[in-house]
């Protein structure tokens, strides 16, 4: 099975790369560009045999929680797909 983690910060914390790239494609012309926010994109393989998707699913948020996203500035979402 494959979960999908994409990483953002949240809303109310300074993106100062997204803010960088936003100027320089405004200045590109790019002027209906609003905000960008950057992110990040973790792909992991699972071994789930014997194991259900929602627990699965649940390991997936512990690792998040725990070592890949940073909770108090970043948000995060996840998809499980096959099995």
């Amino acid at each position: 099975m494959k979960a999908l983690v994409e990483i953002f910060y949240k809303d109310s914390v300074f993106d100062p790369q997204g803010n960088t790239i936003c100027q320089s494609l405004q200045r590109l012309g790019f002027r209906r560009v609003k905000d960008v926010r950057i992110g990040k994109v973790v792909q992991l393989e699972l071994d789930t045999e014997g194991q259900s998707p929602s627990d699965a699913k649940k390991d997936v948020e512990n690792m998040c929680e725990k070592l890949l996203a940073n909770p108090v500035i970043e948000s995060y979402t996840l998809q499980l797909e096959g099995k």
